[in-house]
């Protein structure tokens, strides 16, 4: 039986914590993750009702798209339904997790663009202060194991390119020194090597895993290395999408689809003008602060679950705009979970969660 902690690691793998927002908490929220998983309860939100159904369940995992913490407790006594549900989850054993914005830097809004058939997508916001630099320095008869050895390990990546780096040749010098082990030259004396210097590029989650790729195939007893921060966008992932449709659509056509798929009892919207659309940006969840990302990014329509009503105006004969709530635009994130675990550990009990965690009603 796979442990919490095991079970998480399988969505890190697809949403690294590194990559959610700083006013973000994601990750293991309550509980012990060193126990054996009993069996995982997916949701959006965590309620008492989710704890409940948990325990009926008899599951210990309850994994949520949003924190049910987000600042700090300060105490514990039962007051709001935060401390209720904390103060029931650990009487039970049951461990929270979230993974919140970092799985909607990489999946949430990609999984719009697969339900919608996009193409040529891209992030509309980038991640920022995320990348890095790896320079090292190799005998040039190893310099091709070592690149695919950090390319294996993740480094190397450009956009829609893998396996991205820079060699250039030049002569290295060391002195080993007493109770030294060198591949090469002798103890005590200058030797000078020829050498391949080595670049590619890694986001920040990879760092541990490159760096140990690295000094497991480097033939050095100590390899010389620069990890260098860089101040390009991380193209990979981000907030929001934006992609074309396969061919123009009516814009009633196209927010009756999303309205079908989310079973959202409204879309709010600006005029259509009977307008037909193909390049279409969303972000699921209140996205509205995207919306000049959207327009600089020419898109005919911009898709997302909140925007403030004043937000609606100056956009008339530029971009529509479309709200259909903030729960409807997140709520496949069951299904990202469901088969990311599922991919790894088949016979792994998940379920969805039966309760309305959906705080908004509609009349």
């Amino acid at each position: 039986m796979p442990t919490i902690r095991q079970i998480t690691a399988i969505i890190e793998e697809l949403a690294p914590l590194q990559l959610q927002e700083s006013y973000d908490n994601a990750g293991l929220q309550v509980g012990n993750d060193l126990l054996p998983a009993t069996g995982a309860l997916l949701c959006v939100d965590v309620t008492e009702a989710v704890v409940d159904e948990a325990i009926d369940l008899g599951v210990n995992l309850i994994i949520a798209h949003h924190p049910l913490l987000f600042r700090p407790l300060k105490r514990i006594v039962g007051a709001n339904y935060i401390e209720r549900v904390v103060m029931k989850a650990l009487r039970n054993d049951i461990a929270i997790y979230a993974a919140h914005t970092n799985l909607d830097a990489v999946a949430v809004n990609q999984e719009w663009a697969r339900k919608l058939a996009l193409s040529q997508v891209e992030v509309l916001q980038p991640i920022r202060n995320m990348l890095y630099k790896l320079v090292t320095y190799v005998p040039v008869a190893h310099a091709d194991a070592l690149k695919e050895a950090l390319f294996a390990a993740g480094a190397g990546t450009i956009g829609a390119y893998d396996c991205c780096s820079f060699t250039s040749n030049g002569v290295g010098t060391f002195r080993a020194g007493k109770g030294t082990s060198p591949y090469c030259g002798k103890h005590c004396l200058l030797h000078q090597e020829p050498e391949s210097r080595v670049e590619v590029i890694l986001p920040a989650f990879l760092k541990g895993r490159v760096v140990k790729a690295l000094m497991t195939i480097h033939p050095y007893e100590e390899p010389a290395y620069d990890l260098i921060p860089i101040a390009n966008d991380y193209t990979q992932a981000g907030i929001g999408i934006v992609g074309n449709l396969p061919q123009p659509v009516a814009v009633y056509d196209l927010l009756q689809q999303v309205k079908e798929q989310t079973a959202c009892a409204q879309v709010r919207h600006t005029a259509p003008d009977n307008k037909m659309v193909q390049r279409v940006a969303i972000c699921g969840g209140a996205g509205s602060s995207l919306i000049g990302n959207a327009l600089a990014a020419k898109a005919d329509i911009f898709i997302t679950g909140e925007i403030g009503y004043h937000q609606f105006f100056g956009y008339e004969d530029k971009m529509i705009l479309a709200e259909i709530g903030h729960y409807e635009s997140e709520q496949h994130t069951k299904d990202i979970f469901c088969e990311v675990i599922t991919k790894k550990i088949p016979n792994f009990a998940t379920y969805y969660t039966k309760v309305e965690t959906n705080p908004i009603k509609y009349l």
